[in-house]
């Protein structure tokens, strides 16, 4: 794995932003439309202080809201209750104070839409688009337009009011080494509407890949896919997997999935680390044990990436979607009336009482998900026992350190201090404690 090199440094193409500090004039130079082909120049000037915070900041609550034309918003939202279809409009988006023009901006997520309505007492309604998952991409329209660097943004689904549980499980995630989203908590809101409390995190784009991977391929398992081998034509995966970043090419995924499933076990033993990072596959599934995290590669929505490292030909699993760790239960759409507490997952993890160590036995797949990959890696005894030295030694690191109570007590410190008007303290204390009663011991 490369070594992360944060921030990513900006390299503006079409686009002058110029930031400078402590009440500075923030120009952003657009030139297309979303909506016509014709080309326009907009020039938005405000004020803003970079001093003290960017971004990815996490010691403060941020600021983001998106306005649009309504009825832009209405077709989108009509489009995908009608087709599933996930379409771009052009939006105007705040970020701490810096305003960017022509933003793209679509809904986000799988399982969490499923419960979008236009009813205004749903669980997920459109009518609360300050509750609705999100991806904000700065350069959809206009090319090199990023802030810090970063072009894409999730507004997370809430399963928490706080979404202190994926919050405190991003920042863990990172402390192994693995590739990891930065993530912040925001004050958001849409078209004029009441600000909500959200978790904004990174989306893994080249960007993003390159820092935390390298210059690779990465892949993105749908939520309705698996990883079974479906023949050698690239079409049979359109509804799988998503290529993400790099170069447009399913041969690397196809010829792994087709190796993972058709290998006899005595070959996948013996063969396994030429086509995977088997080290990193143990921390990743250890970690997600120890987080209580059964939404992953193995859980009923598919959470995964794939990376293949063209300069070893190798396959690493890397995270995605941690709102449902530290045993949340997903009963809340994505406007944050979800529970803590109520999750687990069949194997190591499951029905595991608050503080309880994570016991030795196998990991199984929770939820009504399995994987082939994680089903033959756990099978083999040497693959387990790397699997059960990641537990012990995430353990040591990230719980018995102190390391996870100090970040827990951060982020709620943060939120105390700068959201208790859209969620109230108590909440705040009562979720932290719900998540650290949830720490293995």
């Amino acid at each position: 794995m490369s070594d992360r090199r944060h921030p990513l440094l900006a390299v503006p193409l079409a686009v002058v932003l110029t930031v400078t500090v402590a009440g500075c004039a923030v120009t952003a130079t657009t030139s297309s439309s979303a909506s016509s082909s014709t080309s326009t120049s907009t020039t938005v000037e405000t004020s803003t202080d970079t001093s003290a915070s960017t971004l990815w900041d996490s010691s403060t609550v941020h600021e983001i809201s998106v306005d649009y034309d309504a009825s832009d918003y209405d077709a989108m939202i009509q489009a995908y209750l009608d087709s599933g279809d996930k379409e771009w409009i052009s939006a105007t988006v705040v970020i701490d104070a810096v305003t960017y023009e022509n933003v793209g901006l679509k809904l986000k997520g799988n399982s969490t839409l499923r419960s979008l309505s236009t009813d205004a007492d749903a669980t997920l309604s459109s009518q609360n688009p300050e509750d609705l998952p999100w991806i904000i991409r700065l350069d959809k329209y206009f090319d090199g337009q990023n802030f810090d660097g970063t072009t894409e943004l999730v507004v997370r689904g809430n399963s928490t009011e706080t979404s202190l549980n994926e919050a405190v499980a991003l920042g863990l995630l990172e402390d192994t080494g693995l590739a990891a989203e930065q993530a912040i908590a925001v004050r958001f809101s849409a078209d004029g509407s009441e600000e909500a409390l959200r978790l904004v995190i990174e989306n893994p784009d080249d960007e993003w890949t390159e820092r935390e991977l390298g210059d690779g391929l990465l892949y993105k398992a749908d939520a309705s896919g698996d990883y079974s081998y479906r023949g050698d034509d690239p079409a049979s995966y359109d509804d799988v997997f998503d290529q993400e970043a790099g170069e447009d090419d399913l041969t690397p995924l196809i010829d792994f999935l087709q190796w993972i499933n058709e290998s006899d076990d005595a070959t996948f033993a013996a063969e396994l680390d030429q086509h995977l990072d088997v080290d990193a596959f143990a921390t990743y599934l250890a970690f997600q044990e120890l987080v209580d995290n059964f939404d992953d590669i193995d859980g009923p929505g598919n959470n995964s990436y794939l990376y293949y490292d063209p300069d070893t030909g190798k396959m690493t699993v890397v995270n995605w979607d941690l709102n449902l760790a530290f045993g949340t239960s997903n009963v809340g759409g994505g406007g944050g009336g979800g529970q803590m507490g109520g999750g687990g997952r069949g194997g190591a993890g499951a029905d595991r009482t608050d503080g309880a160590a994570v016991t030795t036995a196998a990991r199984g797949g929770g939820g009504g998900g399995s994987n082939i990959l994680s089903e033959r890696f756990l099978a083999n005894a040497d693959f387990q026992q790397l699997y059960q030295d990641a537990l012990t030694t995430l353990q040591a690191e990230l719980f018995d350190s102190g390391t996870a109570s100090e970040l827990l007590e951060a982020w709620t410190t943060t939120l105390t201090e700068g959201a208790s008007d859209l969620v109230d303290a108590a909440t705040i204390a009562s979720d932290a404690a719900a998540i650290s009663a949830k720490f293995p011991s």
